[in-house]
């Protein structure tokens, strides 16, 4: 993303943990084109010093891309108590503390006001998965907390909330994963688990998508006067999306006239 921005003439601030994993990007470009922060989204205080390095080397911050997040795989009953926690520290309170900071600085530094701020969440946040638990509902959580912002901020204040959720792509996520051992009692041959920790960890998985495809789309999206509260990203999402919206619609009709029962007299 940070390239994608950088190709089309833009100003990045890119952020991470370690800077040094983009050392020769950064050694291509001049300081009025990109800085490096370091930063670590589960502290609050490191998010606030990274928006402040950028308003005092840019002035404002037109769009923020959230997208610090790793996965865990395993079984929710195989799942370390500690595991699922750290992971949520990351990709729910990290994002949440950088998206306050983002809806604060759009509305009360940038002159004029506005700004962009752009979740990447999952089609993980669609649906449950085998073997990705506590991962989907980290994800659930960030769709709600998405959708709460974009339905609490002020017309006014022109800052536009996106939930970008994107389906396979190629990239370091699932070698960057942490695996656990499986539970045993999830252990058949031809239990959802055993298929899916199969498919992840297949030497010869192909997955169709293209990263810097999608970063040249997140960068359109960026741009759009009205853009979407959810966006399906990658074929695959867009038929998870489908098919939870079909399946919840079904559910909703089959048991909708139980709902007359609960009615005050």
């Amino acid at each position: 993303m940070t390239e994608a921005v950088l190709r089309h003439g833009d100003i990045a601030v890119a952020t991470l943990r370690k800077p040094e994993a983009i050392a020769d990007l950064a050694s291509q470009y001049s300081s009025d084109r990109l800085l490096v922060v370091t930063l670590d989204v589960s502290k609050e205080e490191d998010v606030i010093s990274a928006f402040t390095q950028a308003r005092e080397a840019f002035g404002r911050i037109d769009v923020v891309f959230n997208d610090a997040g790793y996965t865990v795989w395993a079984e929710i009953e195989a799942t370390p108590s500690d595991v699922a926690r750290a992971m949520f520290e990351v990709n729910f309170w990290g994002a949440a503390n950088v998206s306050r900071e983002a809806i604060r600085h759009f509305r009360e530094v940038n002159t004029p006001q506005g700004g962009v701020l752009l979740q990447v969440n999952s089609a993980g946040g669609y649906q449950g998965m085998a073997v990705s638990g506590y991962y989907c509902a980290s994800k659930f959580a960030l769709q709600g907390l998405t959708e709460t912002l974009a339905a609490e901020v002020d017309p006014e204040w022109n800052i536009k909330v996106v939930s970008i959720d994107p389906g396979a792509f190629r990239t370091n996520c699932i070698a960057a994963a942490v695996m656990i051992p499986p539970h045993p009692a999830y252990s058949k041959p031809d239990s959802p688990s055993v298929k899916r920790r199969s498919l992840v960890q297949d030497p010869n998985l192909v997955l169709r998508g293209d990263v810097n495809k999608a970063a040249e789309v997140i960068y359109k999206v960026a741009g759009l006067d009205n853009p979407p509260v959810h966006l399906p990203l990658g074929h695959g999402a867009v038929e998870i999306a489908k098919k939870k919206v079909a399946s919840l619609l079904a559910d909703v009709e089959k048991y909708a006239s139980w709902s007359d029962e609960t009615e005050a007299d």
